[in-house]
């Protein structure tokens, strides 16, 4: 089920923490820039990481790579997933999404069908345990109203975050796990590493 949040709730005040900030990476095509190089799964990964980190972003943690089937249509490629904790330094959860979408466009990513294959999906999962609910112009909403339901997700997130609590639902992270592999299974399917 997917959350409605009935209230808004942004505490306003910047923490002078770094991470809680974390990201779900996927991507089911290859990208190939306008030289010919193709990049998929790790390298796509840490190029788009590369990216974060020349616009300020720094990685804290990457999880492994986990492989699902495409959600919610099986029939198309698989995808390759992972979450990653970062640090936006000043950046806003606003600023931040809108960043994680001019990443997308720039490795290929066009929103032209929903749940379509695509060179790359970024999603903020959750920004420091802040409820937002934007207005309809940036569509912003954290945490993800359906992260929990989906194991490429939650199976990731589990492995750098093993203590997360969902700040809407209040459950722990194994129970999310537990509940989205039995709909959903995904499988961890190699290391990422990003220096």
């Amino acid at each position: 089920m997917s959350l409605q949040y009935d209230t808004i709730y942004n505490p306003g005040l910047r923490t002078p923490q770094k991470g809680g900030v974390f990201i779900a990476l996927g991507s089911n095509m290859a990208f190939e820039d306008n030289a010919g190089a193709r990049l998929e799964r790790a390298d796509l990964f840490k190029s788009v990481l590369l990216a974060l980190r020349q616009a300020g972003v720094t990685t804290l943690v990457t999880s492994g790579l986990w492989s699902s089937p495409a959600w919610p249509d099986p029939t198309l490629p698989e995808f390759t997933n992972a979450v990653v904790e970062v640090d936006p330094q000043d950046m806003d959860a606003q600023a931040l999404m809108l960043l994680l979408h001019q990443i997308e466009h720039r490795f290929g990513r066009r929103r032209e069908t929903r749940w379509s294959a695509r060179t790359l999906d970024l999603d903020l999962v959750d920004f420091r345990q802040q409820i937002i609910v934007a207005d309809v112009k940036d569509g912003l909403v954290c945490p993800h109203p359906r992260a929990h339901e989906r194991s490429f997700v939650m199976a990731p997130l589990q492995e750098i975050a093993p203590d997360w609590i969902h700040p809407v639902l209040g459950g722990a992270i194994d129970h999310y796990v537990e509940e989205s592999q039995v709909n959903w299974p995904a499988s961890r399917d190699g290391s990422f590493q990003f220096a």
